[in-house]
């Protein structure tokens, strides 16, 4: 029984994932004023539009161009390992398409718009870390009582980080048999006689 995805399920599985992100963030500019929020569980849990220059969770890289670039970067990257993984298990080649189709969402996002559209607001317990000294560099203080904004690509960026992450601890590379075999010679000895 083969236990890689299909040549069809890995684009279905982007295709699905692009639509539904890019649905949802039509939905909420179309649907919201900037920085509007509204209540879906109280407080706890709301939808609020704002719109994210940064990386995932409104992360600040640096300049927005340079994250563009380091982006499509990453994106290649994870389209590469697809293609190396193609007959792999299924379980990392579905982790590589959730990342594929959340980094596709969130650089369309970057591509029209210049910044990507967020909306799950989630309460998060209190943070508060003082500033402190770390091996020479002073680190500046940080709290935080809701979590960052995020959107549809941001969740299939995670899920997927988390299941590559998971597998590759607990079942180990799945690349691994792509290691250098030894040569084999015209004779059909691999030269260990």
């Amino acid at each position: 029984m083969k236990s890689a995805l299909s040549i069809k399920m890995t684009p279905f599985i982007i295709g699905c994932m692009v639509i539904l992100d890019q649905v949802s963030k039509y939905i909420v500019k179309t649907q919201m004023n900037l920085f509007d929020s509204k209540p879906v569980l109280g407080s706890f849990f709301q939808i609020t539009y704002i719109e994210n220059d940064g990386a995932a969770f409104g992360v600040q890289l640096g300049s927005p161009k340079i994250f563009l670039t380091l982006s499509v970067i990453a994106a290649i990257l994870v389209f590469y390992y697809l293609i190396r993984m193609r007959d792999k298990n299924w379980l990392p080649q579905a982790a590589l398409a959730l990342i594929a189709a959340g980094a596709i969402g969130n650089l369309t996002d970057r591509f029209l718009y210049g910044k990507v559209v967020d909306f799950f607001d989630v309460e998060f317990f209190d943070i508060s870390i003082p500033s402190f000294n770390l091996f020479g560099w002073t680190l500046s203080a940080y709290s935080m009582t809701r979590w960052p904004v995020f959107n549809v690509a941001d969740i299939a960026i995670t899920c997927g980080m988390i299941i590559m992450v998971s597998y590759l601890v607990f079942v180990g590379d799945p690349l691994a048999s792509f290691q250098k075999q030894p040569a084999v010679l015209s004779n059909g000895s691999d030269g260990n006689n």
